[in-house]
């Protein structure tokens, strides 16, 4: 079987084109399978039936995995078996028919258009400030990851057209616009602000956002940024750089954006990640089918 995984990750690279945290995912996913398999002494992939499948998938539910987690492996093994299937020839997938278990869906966190103008009225017209204003601004304009900003260097700001370049993994790269505020927040900071955190050093990184010692940025420092301009605005909730990707998706479907560009507008790889959102444009599909319909 080890071989099969090879070749599996190889075709999963160069023909499904997968993000590198995607392959990664897959790999580890039918690794761990194959370590169960050698556990039960099943050496040959082939003389794998639907009784091992389901035998591991209740192995992981007694070991408290969730049942997001449980579904991601079982479609990695449906993904690899689909692969032996059409690639190497063989003769049945041991996943058909098998269920995936439901999954309880978490509450969305998420900010309304009101708590959202109120964060982004905190910062004032200080060095950090300019700065605060421009994250902020950016992260609810893009709905950017966390990781994603956090990465992003000058060269992947266009401020005379108004957008930012994601760079992706394989060469990709999602394009997406900025309003007015972002870019005007932007261009103040990136011309008023960002010199001064930079303090004359004698190699200039391309970080776009900038700490105190004129280095990138990090993650847990774009969380400290947003936690302390939300206690500023009195917001009642947990805020965190996903609370900001949300309130940019529901907004968007609340004002009629469809899926499919909100999917590639948030990275997602499957469409089924974005129906998340799918709930916060029933109120507009009502309201477009109360103004248009003869007999509404």
């Amino acid at each position: 079987m080890e071989s099969c995984l090879a070749e599996f990750r190889g075709y999963l690279a160069e023909k499904k084109s997968l993000a590198k945290n995607s392959l990664l995912a897959y790999g580890r996913d039918v690794q761990d399978f194959h370590v169960f398999l050698q556990e039960k002494d099943i050496t040959n992939v082939r003389d794998v039936t639907k009784t091992e499948i389901v035998s591991y998938l209740l192995s992981l539910k007694n070991q408290g995995k969730s049942s997001a987690t449980i579904n991601r492996k079982l479609a990695s093994l449906r993904a690899f078996f689909q692969y032996l299937k059409s690639d190497k020839g063989f003769s049945q997938d041991p996943t058909e028919g098998i269920r995936s278990p439901k999954i309880e869906r978490r509450k969305l966190e998420y900010l309304t258009v009101e708590e959202v103008e109120k964060l982004l009225t905190i910062p004032d017209d200080s060095v950090k400030g300019r700065r605060d204003k421009a994250l902020l601004e950016v992260l609810y304009a893009s709905g950017m990851r966390v990781s994603e900003i956090a990465g992003a260097d000058l060269s992947n700001i266009n401020l005379r057209i108004g957008f930012i370049m994601i760079e992706e993994d394989f060469g990709k790269a999602r394009v997406i616009p900025l309003g007015r505020p972002a870019r005007a927040a932007l261009e103040s900071y990136i011309y008023e602000s960002r010199p001064s955190l930079l303090r004359n050093k004698e190699h200039e990184t391309q970080a776009l956002f900038l700490n105190y010692n004129g280095e990138r940025l990090t993650r847990q420092g774009i969380w400290k940024i947003i936690k302390e301009n939300a206690k500023a605005a009195n917001i009642d909730m947990k805020i965190t750089p996903q609370t900001l990707r949300n309130s940019f998706a529901v907004h968007m479907m609340q004002n009629g954006a469809d899926l499919k560009t909100l999917q590639e507008l948030l990275g997602h790889e499957d469409l089924t990640a974005t129906q998340i959102y799918l709930s916060f444009s029933k109120n507009r599909i009502k309201d477009v089918y109360d103004n248009t319909h003869p007999r509404a």
